[in-house]
């Protein structure tokens, strides 16, 4: 398996063993993204301004990162350390931002279960970058994986779910209240479409900065992550009035930033070694976690949707990670 296949050649069993578990613990990871979102809800509602969760996510991956230098976990390169190799970062710390915040955007223009199964067309336009920036061909094989990553998407978005109250798929309980009908504006259909388009940009840059640039990746993360802090700081103090920093959070909240900033070190390692393809079917694989700790712990009833996406993810990762 190579490396634009998501691998990592040429590495004893121990290492590839702990590559593969590193790829288990990001999709675990997401996959209790929403659950662990849904666990924090009072009386039906997030008690704390995204932003916060954003910007403290962001500050805990810059700590962790410093603190993985200070201590020698990594390597420090020899002499002073080559700052202006950080300016770079701005722009994929940018992209980040600007698909972060797009989300919230797109909600105004479109319903939720619109913006789930449309929003798998990052999975296309990750895969146009990857080949036009990376210089990667993919095989016919490949296209058609990633073409039943795209339809599993769609599929668990469109009902993998269901609660038990509700003779119809869709979102939790508390949530089932405010269902609105299906729609999309023309504007939210543009909106959706540059969104996919940065989605990819900003994954498939990403790993190409990483890649040439000659640092320990703990170094390279510190500059990202500084250009990331700066600025979810800087959405957070203009965001207008509204809860404090720390306002709302518990003990599930605390966890959800822990393991989203875990999370994120995992995938740049991922980014840095493997390739922006890899980090599609870790996002894709997590949608069966998802709904697993959807339906332990939401009490959420798993429909036909769901095991077909099952399927299907299970067919992708053969035919791209299989023996040609």
């Amino acid at each position: 398996m190579s490396v634009e296949d998501g691998g990592m050649p040429g590495l004893g069993r121990p290492r590839q063993a702990r590559w593969t578990l590193m790829l288990l613990l990001s999709t675990a990871m997401y996959g209790a993204h929403a659950p662990l979102l849904a666990l924090c809800h009072v009386n039906g509602r997030v008690p704390f301004r995204p932003s916060s969760a954003v910007l403290l996510t962001e500050l805990t991956k810059l700590l962790l990162c410093a603190l993985s230098l200070l201590v020698g976990w990594q390597a420090w390169p020899q002499g002073a350390p080559p700052w202006r190799q950080a300016a770079p970062f701005a722009l994929s710390a940018l992209l980040y931002g600007a698909n972060n915040n797009l989300v919230i955007y797109l909600q105004r223009y479109m319903d939720p279960s619109t913006y789930q199964v449309l929003s798998n067309l990052k999975i296309g336009s990750t895969a146009l970058f990857y080949c036009l920036c990376l210089r990667h061909r993919l095989s016919a094989r490949q296209g058609l994986a990633l073409l039943l990553l795209m339809a599993a998407g769609a599929c668990y978005a469109a009902g993998g779910l269901q609660d038990p109250g509700s003779t119809l798929p869709g979102p939790p309980p508390a949530a089932a209240a405010g269902r609105m009908s299906l729609h999309i504006t023309p504007l939210g259909l543009l909106l959706l479409i540059f969104y996919c388009l940065i989605s990819g940009l900003s994954s498939v840059y990403t790993e190409l900065l990483m890649k040439r640039q000659r640092l320990p990746l703990a170094l390279q993360n510190l500059f990202l992550y500084t250009f990331g802090v700066l600025l979810n700081l800087g959405l957070h103090a203009g965001g207008g009035p509204g809860p404090g920093l720390l306002e709302g959070f518990s003990g599930w909240a605390a966890l959800v930033v822990l393991s989203q900033a875990l999370n994120g070190l995992l995938m740049s390692a991922v980014m840095k070694h493997g390739s922006s393809i890899t980090r599609l079917f870790v996002v894709s694989c997590s949608l069966v976690v998802n709904a697993v700790l959807s339906a332990a712990l939401l009490r959420l009833q798993l429909t036909a949707a769901f095991f077909l996406a099952t399927l299907l993810i299970g067919l992708a990762v053969r035919l791209y990670y299989g023996s040609h």
